[in-house]
């Protein structure tokens, strides 16, 4: 396909020449589209109700002295209507000269077309932004994937439902934080560069800050931040983290994302497991409108209370037999029967979460909270009070994804260390990603930490089941990509783009 800009940009010169300006500084919008059609029966043939309206032109038609087309703002589109009688010469060679794609102001009345459309019969018309590229073929939209997702400026007009899958995603985040504030909880921002990640299992991105001549790290998590926050004394705090994994991507994960982590001062995780339930059930029936719902046509219920399982009844269930000794010989050779690859380096622990998230993961389809797991995975949590061999954790499941993870959050500083100093034992027996050793959180801890409660939940996650998407790529604006094979961005159509939705 050939280079359409030089042929817009000789137009743009022709229209200045004529004294129209294609890139004005601003226009006086009074309505919106959404507004204009809610009024229904009240618009009738006759002209009202004076507008200002403004978006991107996404359909023209008519010859001559008048035409229509069809206007796209934040709200939705509306019709129009120009007649060179109504507007004047000069300014109905204004609309002749708008193609689709370019954005315009509309001032007109409001009325009723002969089919029942509600439409605004143009009284002045100015283009805001002529469009150098074309629109993708408007009849078959915008659909290859990773065109989609490179140029999601593109998609978020061609294709309405892509808009309202985020402005779902608003609505999750702005349901959350409401939940939590009328709960007492206190949002704070701690770093995103931090001198030492930690908080969770994960390779990270590493930077070097040139005026302090030091390593940094794009944070992993921000749970020991937000745990010193509650040595410091605030009760109830919680945070919307961006973190970073330096990772592979896949159908839920991406090296850029989004957890909202939480901690209650006083509280344990059978106290969070109550509160993450209520706040889920509240996020689902806020947006989609009732706590029962489907996902990729299989129908979820959210309902409280959820079905709750120990990881090690799940696995025992899942295999048939009992695991609960963690004996490593029959770890493994449950791995070698079900043919699952799991790495010795990860312990009896890594050996039953690799089973468990191969035979029992893929199958929790409703919400489900998995507890008490095996202490070598989970270092930052208390032991579980009825089996030393565990920890009080718990995981929320829904449709085969994990969204979450939590804990009765270790508040003894010498058992803490203890922890890590096993981390760092397993770093040095070749598990790139166990917890490095954090002398200044143990030194928060010395200063004494209230039993504490806390979680993290996967805000992409969860928006991709409360939004019905296919996969997390649908719920993040701009998602991590390979970098595009040539020097220049292309025109829309020029290739056949490739589908990352089939990539691990």
């Amino acid at each position: 396909m050939s280079d359409p800009r030089p042929a817009a940009r000789a137009t743009i010169a022709e229209l200045r020449a004529r004294g129209i300006e294609p890139y004005p500084y601003s226009y006086p919008v009074s309505h919106h589209a959404a507004e204009i059609l809610a009024l229904g029966d009240a618009v009738t043939a006759e002209e009202g109700l004076e507008v200002a309206i403004a978006g991107r032109l996404m359909a023209k038609r008519g010859h001559g002295k008048a035409g229509f087309a069809h206007l796209l703002d934040a709200s939705g589109r509306i019709q129009i209507y120009a007649r060179e009688d109504a507007l004047g010469p000069e300014a109905y060679a204004v609309f002749d000269e708008l193609s689709v794609g370019d954005w315009a102001g509309v001032r007109g009345r409001v009325f009723r077309t002969r089919t029942g459309e509600i439409t605004v019969k143009a009284q002045a018309i100015a283009m805001l932004a002529r469009a150098l590229r074309p629109m993708p073929d408007t009849w078959h939209g915008l659909k290859e994937t990773e065109t989609r997702y490179r140029q999601r400026y593109v998609d978020l007009f061609m294709n309405p439902e892509v808009r309202e899958t985020f402005r779902r995603r608003t609505k999750i985040v702005s349901t959350l934080r409401r939940f939590l504030d009328d709960r007492g909880y206190l949002e704070v921002e701690t770093p995103i560069l931090q001198p030492l990640y930690g908080g969770a299992f994960a390779r990270p991105f590493v930077t070097h800050h040139h005026a302090l001549d030091t390593q940094l790290y794009l944070r992993i998590s921000d749970e020991l931040y937000l745990k010193r926050l509650i040595v410091g004394g605030f009760e109830r705090v919680y945070e919307f983290s961006r973190d970073f994994r330096n990772e592979g991507i896949d159908r839920s994960h991406n090296p850029e994302f989004t957890i909202l982590e939480f901690y209650q001062a006083y509280a344990d995780y059978e106290d969070i497991l109550r509160l993450t339930e209520e706040m889920v059930s509240e996020v689902v029936r806020e947006v989609r409108g009732d706590t029962r719902i489907e996902y990729q046509g299989t129908p979820l219920d959210f309902t409280p209370p959820w079905r709750r399982v120990s990881m090690l009844e799940a696995v025992a269930e899942a295999v048939g037999e009992d695991v609960s000794d963690l004996d490593p010989a029959r770890l493994a050779r449950l791995c070698e029967r079900h043919h699952i690859d799991s790495d010795p380096k990860g312990g009896v622990g890594g050996r039953l979460d690799d089973i468990f998230s191969e035979l029992v993961q893929p199958k929790l389809v409703q919400p489900t909270f998995v507890l008490d797991h095996p202490r070598e995975i989970s270092p930052l949590a208390k032991v579980n009070r009825r089996n030393p061999k565990l920890v009080e954790r718990f995981e929320p499941f829904v449709a085969g994804m994990e969204i979450g993870n939590a804990f009765s959050e270790q508040s003894d500083p010498e058992a803490q260390r203890a922890a890590f100093e096993m981390q760092i034992q397993a770093r040095a027996g070749g598990n790139e990603e166990a917890h490095p050793m954090d002398e200044d959180y143990l030194r928060a801890l010395e200063y004494g930490m209230p039993p504490t409660g806390g979680a993290g939940i996967g805000l992409d996650r969860l928006t991709m089941i409360v939004t019905d998407s296919r996969t997390i790529r649908d719920v993040i604006l701009f998602p991590q990509l390979r970098p595009e094979e040539r020097g220049e961005a292309e025109v829309p159509g020029d290739r056949a783009p490739e589908d990352l939705s089939t990539r691990a």
